[in-house]
């Protein structure tokens, strides 16, 4: 831990950025020293996003002061933030799949690279000073997202960053991969490098971080050592209310199957996608199986098979029943006719068509609910319907006629998952559906699972969040190069083994144990 009588690395002094209806940053002060690992916390809308922007350049605040290392500095853009070594590894990783290592890393450091022969040595020896594997030659279409990830930090150290900011690092990650992340930033900090963690992860930031600012409304609500406070400590600084944010719900057994996918195998021809083998599942009424695994191993292709965006041939429609019956040639619509509902993964854009009301979003995958008549869409019955889904799941929205791209992603998430569970599925498939997402609106999404579960439903979540999987789920498998493990019922295994078969350390045939 850093001592806190020496200069600091990063100071924000009322730091302040608003947006048209909006305040999202309101006199923030942040204070970052030299080796520390800060953690900057807040449920979605809290104003990290902002802030993290403004530190590396890329939103200039309207008011407030930012000084690096007792200099007050105007961070311009990012450029400007790398030449004073700041460095930022986001959410969603910019990487060219086709290019190598290498060439990915030569394209940030410009001319300063040299040529490939003497930039490679360099990042191999960079690559095993913090401990992360890493071959630069292998192109980045074969890297784990793990190995990826090691890309982008590798990346941001090629260039001297004494500062790196870290957007959900471990939302992606296996929990070994986790360890070994975890491994890599106490060395930085170790070195003297500090580390700005934004995650949702509590558990995680209490494991790793020194101290933690937190966000509430754009405003700090608070400052504190995350070792020294509980989950639920931190769930209240970051959301007020804590009520139903420690929920611990009971496992269910499930009766009928309702879906069955019977040894489904499905040959992807895009060079990047992955192809599935030989799957087998069952989903009972009144259960939730969760599926884990890390990002591309076959969670898109099984989705889209499911929903009815990839289909069968009509000699393969049993791979995939319903109550026994066939589904896996039907189109979308007549897959919702026999009880399915899906939350797809990409809430704006697949879920939700951005630019429309949230009114005409409802509508979207709701016709069959008696809101058209002869052929004539009843406004006043999508009105109330998306009025109804914002009263029930607590969507934050000034009206039913917003756009669905002004809501915050935990907002949209639940008028999504909302929208779906009132249309009474027997069957509902849900992806990652609190990736992203705050405290709060995760446990409101949790509550409906399992009021939906237990009501009868069949429910199938597919979600790269363990801690997730094993607080709803009934029983849990993984998915790794579209292969499917095992089933276990959740209170029969660990995280430790669900993460060797994220891994696909598994052998044993696919059941429905």
């Amino acid at each position: 831990m850093p001592h806190s009588t020496a200069m600091p690395r990063l100071e924000l002094h009322a730091i302040s950025k608003r947006y048209p209806g909006c305040l999202a940053n309101d006199r923030i002060d942040l204070c970052i020293q030299a080796g520390e690992i800060h953690a900057l916390l807040g449920e979605n809308g809290a104003g990290k996003s902002t802030l993290m922007k403004i530190i590396y350049g890329v939103t200039q605040p309207d008011s407030g002061e930012i000084r690096w290392q007792g200099q007050r500095v105007q961070v311009r853009d990012p450029a400007q933030a790398r030449r004073l070594g700041i460095g930022m590894v986001f959410q969603h990783f910019s990487l060219f799949e086709t290019l190598s290592v290498t060439e990915n890393i030569a394209l940030a450091l410009g001319r300063e690279a040299g040529t490939p022969t003497q930039l490679a040595p360099k990042i191999r020896a960079v690559a095993q000073r913090y401990g992360m594997g890493l071959e630069p030659e292998r192109l980045v279409h074969s890297l784990s997202i793990g190995e990826r990830q090691r890309v982008e930090i590798i990346r941001c150290l090629m260039q001297d960053i004494h500062l790196l900011i870290l957007d959900e690092p471990t939302s992606v990650l296996t929990p070994q991969e986790v360890d070994e992340l975890f491994v890599t930033l106490r060395a930085l900090a170790a070195e003297g490098c500090s580390i700005l963690f934004i995650s949702h992860k509590l558990g995680e930031v209490r494991a790793l971080c020194h101290n933690a600012t937190v966000l509430r409304g754009g405003r700090v609500s608070g400052d504190c050592v995350p070792a020294a406070c509980s989950d639920l400590e931190l769930a209240r600084l970051m959301v007020g209310d804590a009520e139903g944010l420690e929920a611990s719900y009971p496992k269910a057994l499930g009766g009928l199957v309702r879906l069955r996918v019977d040894d489904l195998s499905w040959r992807n021809d895009d060079p990047f996608g992955t192809s599935l083998g030989n799957l087998r599942l069952e989903v009972r009424c009144g259960e939730i199986v969760g599926i884990a695994g890390v990002a591309g191993n076959g969670q898109d292709e099984l989705l889209a098979l499911l929903s009815g965006e990839v289909r069968l041939p009509n000699g393969e429609r049993e791979r995939i029943t319903l109550d026994q019956q066939p589904l896996a040639n039907l189109y979308p619509d007549a897959r919702r006719k026999r009880g399915l509902a899906f939350v797809p993964a990409d809430r704006l854009g697949h879920g939700a068509v951005p630019d429309m009301s949230l009114a005409d979003n409802a509508l979207l995958t709701s016709f069959q609910q008696g809101l058209l008549s002869h052929g004539m869409i009843r406004g006043h019955k999508v009105l109330a319907l998306a009025n109804e889904i914002i009263r029930r799941y607590a969507v934050k929205t000034p009206d039913a006629q917003t756009p669905a791209r002004s809501l915050s992603g935990g907002n949209l998430q639940k008028f999504i998952l909302g929208r779906e569970i009132m249309q009474q599925p027997k069957l509902l498939v849900a992806a990652h559906p609190t990736w992203g997402v705050d405290v709060g609106a995760a446990a409101a999404i949790h509550r409906a699972l399992i009021a939906l579960r237990d009501a009868g439903a069949a429910i199938l979540v597919i979600s790269e969040d363990l801690d997730e999987l094993f607080q709803i789920s009934d029983r849990i498998g993984a998915l790794c190069s579209g292969r499917l493990s095992p089933l276990k019922a959740t209170a029969q295994t660990h995280t430790v083994e669900v993460g060797r078969w994220m891994a696909g350390q598994f052998d044993s045939p696919q059941d429905a144990a």
